[in-house]
């Protein structure tokens, strides 16, 4: 009785659509390229490195001298500018920092005059 059904039409059952291809057609997949550029972050907690790989890693970036770009260079000296540079209004953060920055300013020379 199995295979005699009377559901629905019998071009819904043709084989075609239950073939299974080939393993020599299946397109393959491109191979795993090992080694590639970052693939280990250097703070995974998961990572197999040893001790000595990650003091290394840490004394390798120390030895770097590595220029911040010019955004970087003005938000260290006005938090606003960046936002003030790419024509929009500094966020409330921005602001607040602007602040901070300028009492800290206003107190280091006042405690130097002293």
């Amino acid at each position: 009785m199995s295979g005699h059904s009377n559901v629905g039409q019998s071009s819904v059952y043709e084989a075609g659509d239950q073939r299974n291809v080939k393993n020599s057609e299946v397109p393959g997949r491109p191979r795993y390229e090992e080694g590639v550029e970052h693939s280990h972050l250097p703070n995974d907690s998961k990572d197999e490195r040893s001790i000595a790989n990650r003091l290394a890693n840490e004394e390798r970036k120390l030895k770097r001298n590595e220029e911040d770009d010019p955004e970087t260079k003005a938000s260290k000296q006005d938090p606003t500018l960046p936002a003030k540079l790419h024509g929009n209004e500094p966020s409330k953060g921005a602001k607040i920092d602007a602040d901070i920055q300028a009492e800290e300013e206003e107190y280091l020379k006042q405690k130097g005059k002293k």
